[in-house]
């Protein structure tokens, strides 16, 4: 074979890789249109939406330094269809306030909420509660009203009456007993102004669950839905997975690899019903509400898109920048949030990175509610 005929076969392989990336990254656009049990290809792909969208700038940068550069267009129009996804990541709004230039040290005038979200992931069961004390400054000198916490839990050296005083500065809470919340994993709301009308929202054949309550503010009530959904499960099946990939059989191989697939669509059904059940929440509130969390989701999932068609995303309305908050996957993954009603008009939305034993950021928002 000549090296005009090898080149015309490279050739020919990037243009059917790029067919392909390109119908594949389309098809994952439309992932959040679907509930995942009616779209299993389709919801998967939305699974992969980051990794797609990567390969589509790198296809992107090759044919454009090729001669065929036309060839580009295909990877570009694959990116206009995620334009939902990228202005979910990126926003360039320079209007937007940066944590910097806040007063933090004075508190708020009337008619404002700093909120925070974060899955504190137990504070890495470690003894002295350094993490959970930090945390607590960090968010006082935030001036911060309302702390969402998932998997807020303490350990026998650290105990849970130990970390609740950690957070004293946060007078009101619901945070529930041990008996409540021994099969589900903990999630609790604290504040400084009154709560009332606190439940435990459980999930069936779910861990997870949401914890709603409202805020009694001077004059205003605003409902809280603090939400950990259902997970991936990707840590804890990528053990099993590789295991399985690294078998001579091609047959068990192949079967891991299904079981892997098959546990993320469940997951993904789960977190979609629970979404369902949220949103009736939202929709039966008599106040402006808040829905925050860890929801285990991409902007390109059914839970995202079904949550923005009812609520506001924070960083949409006031945040600027690159937003991810997983820490690990390359910073990729944005799958905690902050959605405000309509109503309450977003100021600022951020996502530091703290290195507090956890594998999520804090993200934390700020609001006008009058």
């Amino acid at each position: 074979m000549g090296t005009s005929e090898v080149k015309h076969v490279f050739r020919s392989i990037w243009i059917l890789l790029t067919l392909l990336l390109t119908a594949a990254t389309i098809a994952a656009s439309f992932s959040g249109n679907y509930h995942p049990s009616n779209a299993y290809f389709v919801s998967m792909l939305g699974l992969a939406t980051p990794v797609l969208l990567i390969f589509n700038v790198v296809a992107c940068v090759y044919w454009l330094l090729t001669k065929r550069k036309y060839w580009a267009v295909l990877p570009l129009v694959a990116l206009g269809f995620n334009t939902h996804y990228l202005k979910s990541v990126f926003q360039w709004n320079s209007q937007h306030r940066i944590p910097e230039e806040q007063h933090a040290d004075n508190p708020e005038p009337d008619g404002y909420l700093k909120v925070v979200t974060y899955n504190v992931q137990h504070f890495g069961t470690e003894i002295t509660g350094y993490s959970a004390k930090n945390l607590a400054e960090y968010l006082e000198e935030q001036g911060v009203d309302i702390l969402c916490f998932q998997e807020f839990d303490g350990n026998r050296y650290f105990s849970l009456d130990s970390l609740r005083h950690v957070f004293a500065h946060w007078k009101y809470g619901t945070l529930a007993t041990h008996e409540a919340t021994q099969s589900i994993l903990p999630i609790v709301v604290f504040s400084r102004y009154p709560i009332a009308d606190s439940r435990i929202i459980r999930y069936d054949n779910s861990a997870n669950s949401s914890l709603l309550c409202d805020v009694l503010l001077k004059t205003d009530t605003i409902r809280i839905i603090n939400n950990h959904l259902q997970t991936t499960s990707v840590s804890q099946n990528r053990g099993r997975l590789e295991r399985g990939l690294a078998d001579q059989n091609d047959r068990k191989k192949a079967k891991a690899m299904r079981s892997f697939v098959d546990a993320l669509h469940q997951n993904d059904i789960k977190r979609a019903n629970q979404t369902d059940s949220i949103c009736r929440l939202i929709e039966e509130s008599p106040y402006p509400v808040i829905a925050c969390g860890d929801f285990n989701s991409l902007p390109s999932s059914y839970t995202y898109h079904k949550m923005n068609n009812l609520l506001q995303d924070g960083f949409r309305s006031s945040g600027r920048g690159y937003m991810y908050t997983f820490r690990y996957y390359k910073r990729l993954l944005r799958i905690d949030y902050i959605f405000h009603s309509p109503s309450l008009e977003g100021l600022y939305y951020y996502s530091p990175s703290l290195t507090l034993n956890s594998d999520h950021n804090p993200v934390l928002m700020e609001l006008r509610y009058r």
